[in-house]
Order: structure tokens, then sequence, then C-alpha cells
């Protein structure tokens, strides 16, 4: 066995009396250490879970990229556009893009026989993908919507059901102004943009909770047709297509990419820009994270300091002899510098046990709820990484170890005289 490892073992294992100071002082430095590590492996699962969750709600309405008419006034009556097929594909084919799909929205009241509620319709077509909002389902289906006929279905969120007193198979109706182009003739037959009221009656077919109130507190799903048809548009006529993405994390590249690909006619945009209120929050969040995680680093490393100085005080005596035997300096820190690890190490097992053990009861029984009204989840949620967890231990590790250095060099100014005459 190497002879450092050797002497720090029987520092620790037959050294530590419980008269001595140094044995509660170990004990509180590997207790720190552990509940540091633990701290961190839980705001890291809680951060990036509460990110990535938040992210996914807020995609399954508007997208990771939505391309619109060259418009710089934006709103939920936009100008229709065309594509074509070769543009379509060039779209699809393009790097990191999943799916891409039509749409279309427009402002409307709901009203019943005793309330009405003002709302946004977005109409969706037959490339819609409802995998992300049939988790969210609570009562019914999704649209079926059909290439050849109209559908007079609505999807309808739980918040507006409840205030509205809607149940499934309901019959309501939506109340519409929609812009016309007029002829007049009495100016040269030039045209003009009248507003006419409209109305169209839905049936209740299916609700959603998905708890995010920004959203489910007026937006409704409708076939993509009944939008053309109020707005007087062709067929092929949308109000933009919305893309997906493989990789979220590749958003900025895939708008540049998807920029040059469609030309100037049109406008992308990302959901970090449509959002970018709920995007600045979540960036604070991770603010708050790094702070988090610097000051149970700090704490830890403390406590490892604080103990090590308790252990080489208490160990005079034992430095004098071996340097009296001939071991040099640095190999008297050697010694110590295996306490540390040893300590170290403990405090990572522990600290790693609570932490990940915290988060799997977690994610399993979901214990620690949360106001879906105030934070858009039902509760705290997880996402636990081994890359997360590896790079919170091998940090831990080479801080406390650094920061351990310093201890180390009263071992040089230890000399074996004075060590054994006041031992």
């Amino acid at each position: 066995m190497n002879f450092s490892r050797y002497i720090a073992s029987r520092i620790l294992n037959k050294g530590q009396k419980k008269d001595k100071i140094s044995s509660p002082i170990v004990k509180i430095g590997i207790t720190g250490i552990a509940l540091g590590v633990a701290v961190m492996i839980i705001t890291m699962s809680v951060v990036t879970g509460f990110q990535k969750q938040i992210i996914e709600k807020i995609t399954t309405f508007t997208s990771h990229l939505q391309i619109n008419d060259y418009d710089p006034n934006q709103s939920f009556e936009p100008n229709p556009i065309t594509f074509d097929d070769d543009l379509l594909k060039n779209i699809k084919s393009a790097n990191n893009v999943k799916h891409i799909q039509a749409f279309a929205t427009k402002n409307g009241i709901l009203k019943t026989k005793t309330e009405n509620e003002g709302i946004v319709l977005k109409g969706v077509s037959t490339d819609y993908d409802w995998s992300f909002l049939k988790p969210y389902v609570t009562e019914g289906d999704v649209l079926s919507i059909n290439k050849d006929s109209i559908s007079k279905d609505i999807f309808i969120s739980q918040t507006l059901a409840n205030k509205l007193h809607l149940k499934l198979n309901q019959k309501l109706l939506v109340y519409f102004m929609t812009k016309k182009k007029l002829e007049d003739t009495t100016f040269n037959g030039k045209n003009y943009i009248d507003y006419e009221p409209r109305v169209k009656d839905f049936y209740v077919k299916g609700i959603f909770n998905t708890g995010f109130s920004d959203f489910d507190k007026n937006l409704v799903f409708v076939d993509l047709k009944q939008i053309q048809k109020l707005n007087y548009w062709q067929g092929n006529e949308v109000a933009g297509y919305e893309v997906y993405l493989n990789d979220f994390n590749l958003l900025e590249p895939s708008l540049e990419n998807l920029n040059d690909v469609i030309g100037y006619n049109y406008t992308i945009a990302s959901v970090k820009q449509l959002q970018s209120s709920i995007f600045s929050w979540l960036d604070m969040i991770d603010v708050n994270a790094i702070i988090i995680i610097t000051l149970m680093v700090l704490v830890a490393a403390i406590n490892m300091i604080s103990a090590l100085l308790i252990l080489i005080l208490e160990r005079t005596n034992l430095v004098g002899i071996l340097k009296a035997l001939g071991l040099a300096n640095a190999n008297v820190r050697k010694i110590f510098f295996h306490v540390s690890l040893q300590l170290l190490l403990k405090g990572l097992l522990f600290g790693n046990i609570i932490g990940i053990g915290f988060c799997l009861l977690q994610s399993q029984f979901n214990f620690l709820p949360l106001d879906p009204r105030t934070y858009y989840l039902n509760a705290v949620p997880i996402n636990l990484s081994i890359i997360h967890i590896l790079l919170i231990n091998v940090g831990t590790i080479i801080t406390c170890l650094v920061m351990m250095f310093l201890p180390t060099l009263i071992l040089n100014k230890i000399t074996p005289i004075k060590a054994i005459r006041f031992s």
C-alpha cells in the first residue's frame, strides 16, 4: 500500500477517538459536503426540469419557429401567405427541421345563452401534430379534421369550459368581424376595406388543461378551413407555418438557416422572440441556480478546510515525528491530501444518495405541489441528468482539493524539535 495513503487511513480509522475535538469537526465537514452536493443536484434537477416543461408547454401552442407574412403590424388577424410545393419541400429538408404545419388565427367572441368571452381561434389542418396536446386532454378528444369537408368541432380549454359552463358536444356560437374588400363605383371603381359581422356555430369536441393560463384563458382550436372561409381566403392561403425542430438547443442556427431558405418576402421568428417575457423569466432562474451552486461549493470547501486544519493541529506531534524520520514536506502534505480526499468522497457519496433519492421520489410521487396559476405547473418538476450529476461531483472535487491546498501550507512551518518537545 502507498505509504501516504496508509498513514491517512490510520489517521481517519484509528486516530478518531471520541475525546478528540477533530471527531465531531470531521463529521460536520462530511455532513456539510453531503448537504451541499444534495442541494446542488436538487437545484440543477429542478431548474432544468422547470425550464424543460415550460418550454414544452409554450411550444405546444407556438412551435419552435413561426413563419408569417412580412408585416410590421403583427396581430391575430394577419395577412395570408401562400407557399408553393418547392418552398415547403426545401423547408422540410432543412437541417434540424422535424415537422412543419399550417395555421391561421382569428379573434372572436364565444357566446352561450348566459355568458360570452373574447377568444382567439387557431385554425389547424390535417398536418397538425396533436401529440403535444394529447397529454393535456381532460375530456373528449382532439379535433378530427378531414381534408374534403369542414369540421364544426371546437377544442377548448378547461378554463373556458368552467367559465362558460360548457360541456362535451354542446353547441355554441362564435361572433367575428371580418375584413372584406369591396368595390366602390362612385370612386372610379377603387377597392376599399369594410368590416362585416359574421357568426358561426360550433360543437365542443374536447377539453384540454395545460395549466398555462396565458394560453388556456382564450385559445381554442378549430378547423383551418373555417377561418379561411370566414376571411374569404383561398384553400391554399394560410396565416403562417409552424416549424418544430429536432434539437431545441440549435434554435438560433436553425432560424438563420430557414431565414435564408424562405427569402425576404416572409418573416420568421423563434419562440424566444414570440414569448420574450417568459424566456427572460427563465433566464433569471438560471442566475439563481448559479448563485446557489456557487454558495454550496464554497460552503463545502470551507467545511473541509476547517476539518483539515483541526486534523493538522491535532497531529502536530505526528508531523514532527515523520519529519524527524526524514519525510519531506511534500510527502507530509500528500498524507493530509489523502485524508481530505477520503473525507470528500464520503461526503459526495452521502450527498449523491440524498440528492438523487429526493429527485427520484419527487418525480415518482410529486409530493411537492405548485400553484399552476403562478408557476404554470402542478408540481415541482425534475430533470435528473447524469451529465449534470457528474459535473457537480467533478467540480466539487476539483474546487475543494484546490482550496484545501492552502491549509496544508501550515505543515511547512512545523519543525520536528518544537513539535516533539511540546507534544
